[in-house]
């Protein structure tokens, strides 16, 4: 599984980095399409486009996000995906656990049997770090995400997101 390296997670003592696998971060571009569409309901081949995501990769995605009922699908004319969860309720956390979770180290990833579940430094800091950003995505919601004041809208080159919505 390809990885992709996250660095905006911070924490007390500043920025931390985390590893997500590129399926999370797509879950997590298609979570905030969703939300910025408020409710609207979008296609597989509408959210490909918004988000930059294979259409085949991102209906596997779609898929386990449904599972984890974090979206819905309604077949048909004018059918698509809607969030269940409110954006303001809807933390990067669960998007993460909905497709891999945070790998957490509980116990020697060396298998030395000396060590066991007596982490060494090295790992005890590595788990410490995803403590963390459990932590952070935990307390980060979607809407949060959304309302950051920055240079930059998630997933798009102008403000305009919206399907249908005309480029300002």
């Amino acid at each position: 599984m390809d990885k992709l390296w996250i660095s905006r997670c911070t924490s007390p003592k500043g920025p931390i980095a985390v590893m997500l696998s590129q399926t999370v971060e797509y879950a997590l571009r298609a979570v905030v399409c969703l939300a910025q569409n408020d409710q609207k309901s979008l296609t597989t081949q509408q959210m490909s486009v918004l988000t930059k995501v294979p259409a085949n990769y991102l209906s596997k995605v779609l898929q386990l996000l449904g599972k984890a009922e974090l979206i819905s699908a309604t077949r048909g004319i004018g059918g698509g995906y809607v969030l269940n969860v409110p954006a303001t309720e809807l933390s990067i956390l669960q998007v993460v656990d909905a497709i891999d979770g945070l790998q957490r180290i509980k116990k020697c990833p060396l298998n030395l049997k000396s060590h066991g579940t007596n982490l060494c430094p090295l790992h005890h800091r590595l788990d410490h770090v995803m403590a963390e950003a459990e932590d952070a995505f935990r307390k980060t919601t979607i809407a949060e995400l959304l309302a950051e004041p920055t240079r930059s809208t998630p997933l798009c080159e102008t403000r305009a997101v919206q399907i249908g919505a005309r480029a300002k």
